[in-house]
């Protein structure tokens, strides 16, 4: 117990929490010096018992003073707006009217008055407030003739984001987990890329999947150390690595590139590539961006200020991206121009180019506009590329299409960091308390954006950030969904053990998710894995957040694995993440040699133990697997197709709403795409290949084996019907458009 009391209030008052409880049930206190230091991060004084004293009444008395900068309501009661719409406004002298102009979303306007005591004061709405962002303002007159005027953000949200079922029209589904850079095929430029995400997406709409999960698809460096999807230089961009060059509409309006491209020391280059080991992103890179960039010229000289429709359609995209697309593309042409001197860290340019909205980035950007553009034209391209996939997806059948990633952090090198400074704290990074797969805990690296100060800004970079990530998807993965409630905060120096939780506004995340996922008509999957609190998968399915369920950690009390029907209903069930395993691996004990390698264990006993917990996990699995009558006595001594395709037909029989099937575990992976805890020069992260390139998938032996349990699921079934009910709806609309010439109302 700390005998502080005024640094304890402070850190309550900051919302850092005094405890949290680990995953073998300890309750592990928050140390002073922590505290401490997380307050120094948010520019908070509690270094001693006076200091502490002095900002606890900073704060109390700047909450009474001010009006708060944005509400989030639940639709279900905006009918009625009173004085806890206007909490924290607390106006000297006796109030004795007030009126209230709200400003929808829409650009209709409400005037209410009340004249009476604002304490009592109550206004009934004839309507409640529809969905969207609104603005209200509001005047306030007190007895003694004082007047005071403030205004404020509402949000009106749902009071849950959309189901399964609202989605796809079907309780249970399946669909295809992937990292895209991980694809090979024939025509690609050494990385899979959008167009081989066409071809994968048409192949798992033929098998009766709902959807195909992807990693984050952020922007990044794609320099070799820098290409972790959960590490991007923006959450608001995408990473145009993943760009189909000879897909973009100018490649057909220049010929002369197409015969570069078909040139002999060219093909030959590009076959070095596929054939790499890894994925070469240097090398992909010195390949694509001559291109891009000849191809940005072409568009610049027939579309960019014409009155073409690729011309119109890109003046929509940059008035839509405004201006946080300009900024983003300024800060990659600041750091390719700075890198060589200054180095590409942000952070240590001349203070001129630290600032975002100096006059000399604002000189820079007009004597760069060309450059400029050309990286607001990839990110132009990629968005309809990605418009294509998803369309494609649909045609193909498939009720959700793609689902995207949504990373828990953005690198405090990046866009990100440098556009929004006064949203995120130095000094401090977010990461995980110790468990039993991480005995020190970890450090991600991120710095973490101040909850105070997203709120000020009326959650608009919450709100973009979801609106990218949703864009031309019929899911959204949150990684690390516990990180919207509170998040583990390690001050800078210090080992993740000495970190502590700090509370973050759930109910305003959560709200604004469930408002943009009705928008865009996409369910939403939240990753609750590792140290959790209790309750919190309820929560999440109170909200419409489906859970995730993954079976190497689905164990009973004994040692076991859970039966198919304890699984959780509203839950995304897989066999693996991205940071284990995939099946062929865990069943041979790859990731204990790696972990083994990189000093991961504590001791040789610890290695010893951890081998022999294997090999009775092993065993408990294929008595679960026989019990459940999706594998054969006697099977199960390699992790070959047959027991793979058992494991998918044993979890196709959970209850849970999706099932993702990993695309390492139909190829027979063995090693991990990522190590936690590894950089890359211990292990070659975020890299490795599929064995079978995307061409090969529905044609080979394995693949057929180890999926034959989903594909003749009901899940499959279930799929395959809603895709020929979409397709019949389909026709009718098309029958539709050429009766009458115009799209159906």
């Amino acid at each position: 117990m700390s005998a502080r009391p005024y640094l304890r209030a402070l850190a309550k008052r900051a919302a850092i929490l005094p405890f949290y409880v680990d995953q073998g049930g300890v309750r592990r206190d928050t140390a002073d010096g922590t505290r401490i230091a997380l307050l120094a991060a948010m520019g908070v004084d509690g270094s001693t018992e006076e200091a502490a004293a002095r900002s606890l009444g900073d704060l109390r008395r700047a909450a009474a003073e001010r009006c708060e900068p944005v509400r989030v309501l639940q639709q279900r009661i905006t009918r009625t707006l009173g004085p806890a719409a206007l909490h924290g406004f607390r106006p000297a002298g006796q109030p004795v009217a007030w009126e209230v102009e709200i400003t929808e979303e829409s650009g209709r306007r409400r005037r209410l008055a009340v004249r009476r005591p604002v304490s009592e004061a109550a206004v009934c709405l004839r309507q409640p407030l529809p969905l969207g962002y609104h603005r209200a303002r509001f005047t306030l007159r007190t007895s003694d003739g004082r007047r005071y005027e403030g205004e404020h953000g509402v949000i009106v949200t749902p009071h849950r984001c959309l189901r399964p079922q609202d989605v796809a029209g079907q309780r249970r589904a399946f669909g295809l987990l992937a990292q895209l850079y991980t694809l090979g095929s024939r025509r690609n430029w050494g990385i899979g890329d959008l167009g081989d995400l066409a071809t994968l997406a048409e192949w798992a709409g033929e098998i009766g999947a709902a959807f195909v999960g992807l990693n984050p698809l952020h922007a990044l460096p794609n320099t070799q150390g820098q290409i972790s999807p959960y590490s991007p230089t923006s959450r608001l961009y995408r990473n145009v690595i993943y760009l189909d060059v000879e897909a973009i509409p100018e490649w057909r309006e220049a010929p002369a590139l197409g015969r570069r491209a078909g040139a002999a020391s060219f093909r030959r280059s590009l076959e070095r590539l596929r054939a790499a080991a890894h994925v070469p992103y240097d090398g992909v890179l010195r390949a694509k961006r001559p291109m891009l960039e000849a191809l940005h010229r072409v568009f610049a000289a027939r579309h960019r200020d014409r009155p073409t429709s690729r011309g119109r359609a890109y003046r929509r995209y940059l008035e839509r991206a405004k201006p946080s697309l300009q900024e983003f593309a300024t800060f990659l042409v600041l750091q390719e121009r700075l890198a060589t001197r200054h180095g590409a860290d942000w952070r240590r340019w001349p203070a001129a180019y630290r600032d975002p909205r100096s006059s000399a980035v604002a000189r820079f950007a007009a004597e760069h506009a060309r450059e400029i553009d050309f990286h607001c034209y990839l990110q132009f391209e990629i968005d309809r590329q990605l418009a294509h996939v998803a369309a494609r997806a649909r045609a193909a059948g498939m009720t959700i299409g793609l689902y995207q990633d949504l990373a828990i952090g953005s690198s405090p090198t990046g866009s990100d960091a440098w556009a929004f400074q006064g949203l995120f704290l130095d000094g401090v990074s977010i990461g995980a308390p110790p468990d039993a797969w991480y005995s020190r805990g970890q450090d991600w690296g991120f710095h973490p954006l101040d909850p105070r100060r997203l709120a000020a800004a009326g959650y608009g970079y919450w709100i973009a950030l979801l609106r990218g990530a949703l864009g031309h998807a019929g899911a959204l993965r949150i990684d690390h969904v516990l990180g919207l409630f509170r998040q583990f905060w390690v001050p800078a120096g210090r080992p993740p053990s000495e970190g502590a939780y700090v509370r973050f506004p759930a109910e305003d995340f959560l709200g604004i998710l469930a408002l943009e996922s009705t928008r865009a008509g996409a369910l939403v999957i939240g990753e609750d894995l590792g140290t959790v609190p209790r309750g919190l998968p309820e929560t999440l399915a109170a909200w419409g957040i489906l859970s995730t369920a993954v079976l190497y950690f689905a164990r009973t009390r004994d040692g076991g694995f859970l039966p198919a029907r304890a699984y959780p209903e509203r839950a995304l069930v897989s066999a693996n993440t991205h940071d284990m395993a995939p099946l062929a691996g865990y069943w041979r004990g790859r990731d204990l040699e790696l972990r083994e390698r990189f000093g991961q264990f504590r001791s040789a006993a610890a290695v010893r133990g951890a081998r022999r917990e294997r090999r009775d996990e092993r065993r408990a699995l294929v008595r679960r697997l026989v019990a459940e009558g999706v594998l054969a006595t006697g099977r199960g001594r390699d992790a070959d197709a047959g027991l793979r395709g058992a494991i998918h037909a044993f979890l196709g029989r959970t209850p849970a709403a999706l099932l993702g099937v990993s695309l390492d575990d139909l190829t027979g992976e063995v090693e991990p795409v990522n190590v936690p805890g590894t950089g890359p020069k211990e292990h070659p992260n975020w890299s490795r290949r599929l064995r079978l390139s995307v061409d090969m998938l529905a044609t080979d032996p394995q693949v057929k084996e180890a999926l034959d349990g989903v594909r003749h699921s009901d899940r499959a079934s279930r799929a395959r019907r809603a895709r020929q009910a979409a397709r019949r709806r389909s026709r009718r609309l098309d029958g539709g458009r050429r009766q009458t010439g115009r799209a159906p109302r």
